[in-house]
């Protein structure tokens, strides 16, 4: 026997992949860096939407939490905004607690809440404009993290 790895097109078994039993990963091995990023935005989704609902019961309960905005084109009241995100806070915590469980459900739903929670903390910078950065910087990564994670794979026939 020779020594020498056998050149392309000779036939062999032999590849980068010949010493895993299974050959080379599905989906180009993403797989691992998708299922974390899908799980980073699930924590991320609840972690905000906690943040959100403490960023509306304060809204509420105090008026004077917020500074006041002068004329703006979205102007709402502070207990408006309050109670905008007590709800979108709740439906993005258990929007997140769905795409920990794993329910395929919350995956759509996470990046159509998401996509409304960039939404309406734009439309939020002049009351608080950092944290509104840090939210839709946050509403872009599940987003991102969501769309990117690559489909299971058709079944193989032999």
């Amino acid at each position: 026997m020779s020594d020498q790895a056998p050149g392309p097109g000779s036939g062999s078994a032999q590849h980068a992949y010949a010493h895993h039993t299974g050959g080379p990963p599905e989906g180009g091995g993403r797989g691992g860096w998708a299922a974390g990023g899908v799980m980073l935005a699930g924590v991320l989704m609840m972690v905000e939407g906690v943040l959100g609902m403490l960023q509306g019961i304060a809204g509420i309960a105090e008026d004077d939490v917020y500074g006041r905005v002068g004329e703006y084109v979205f102007e709402f009241s502070v207990s408006a905004w309050g109670w905008i995100h007590l709800v979108l806070g709740l439906l993005v915590a258990v929007i997140g607690a769905g795409i920990l469980s794993g329910a395929e459900w919350a995956k759509a739903g996470g990046v159509a809440l998401a996509a409304l929670a960039v939404i309406a903390n734009f439309i939020w910078l002049p009351y608080q404009p950092v944290w509104a950065i840090v939210s839709i910087a946050i509403g872009v990564f599940v987003i991102w993290a969501l769309c990117s994670e690559d489909a299971p794979p058709p079944p193989r026939r032999h």
